[in-house]
């Protein structure tokens, strides 16, 4: 096997051990799909590239549907790139001065936080902490398959880590992003805070919560939570998604 061969089967490899780890924690979702489908290509493209480029020269039908899909190749590739970019900028759009915090919810396992709900939720208490007087959104309804709202998970959480919950805001009504940016920001409006949260989300999420946030007449800047190593490639990809629905205004 030439060497090209060998780092295309490398990566194969690499992709489908990266994204199938989270599957263990029953996370599947687009980003799994995504990422375990282009493992698959690249170690079939590693294994059969000399059969795949004979067809190709000797048949016209195979030649075009292999540059169809190098221009599409090419084309995903620049257009998640262009994404991941704006993804990092928006992630590090520190806040000037000290701002009301708006904690975007996340998934409760029971009336349990979720892993990556419990990462937002020790970046806020550290902020909270370290900005007394700041109070705080904490912004998520209850999904079907939760047994307490996402707020107030977020409410007994930051309570219990020693944050007067005269300090806690709790928005429990709504089911998505726009709903939570939205939802909130009538409570800001309601408590005379103003329209310029600090949205503490994970890091891949921040820009898309800003898209919406400004949409909506805010000015937001982030605190951005980190994500485990093993959950962030599945959750970046399936981001990316969600960033080219909200571009298209979907």
């Amino acid at each position: 096997m030439t060497g090209w061969r060998s780092v295309y089967l490398f990566a194969g490899i690499v992709y489908l051990i990266l994204f199938s780890i989270p599957v263990w924690a029953v996370v599947f979702h687009i980003g799994n799909i995504t990422g375990l489908a282009a493992g698959v290509l690249l170690v079939c493209y590693a294994l059969f590239a000399p059969g795949v480029h004979r067809l190709a020269r000797t048949s016209g039908l195979w030649r075009g549907i292999l540059t169809v899909f190098g221009v599409l190749a090419a084309a995903g590739i620049i257009l998640s790139v262009i994404i991941s970019v704006r993804m990092f900028r928006a992630a590090h759009t520190a806040p000037e001065e000290e701002g009301i915090l708006l904690v975007l919810g996340c998934q409760v396992k029971g009336i349990q936080p979720s892993l990556m709900l419990t990462e937002r939720l020790e970046t806020a208490e550290k902020y909270l902490k370290n900005h007394p007087d700041v109070k705080c959104i904490l912004s998520g309804g209850k999904g079907n398959d939760e047994m307490i709202s996402e707020a107030a998970c977020m409410a007994e959480y930051l309570t219990g880590h020693g944050i007067d919950e005269g300090r806690l805001i709790l928005e429990d009504q709504s089911t998505s992003t726009r709903e939570n940016l939205l939802f909130s920001l009538r409570l800001l409006k309601e408590n005379k805070l103003g329209t310029s949260p600090v949205i503490v989300t994970n890091e891949f999420h921040e820009y898309r919560a800003f898209m919406i946030a400004k949409k909506l007449g805010m000015t937001p800047s982030a605190l951005p939570a980190g994500t485990h190593w093993w959950l962030f490639p599945a959750y970046l990809v399936r981001e990316w998604y969600g960033v080219i629905y909200e571009w298209l205004g979907l």
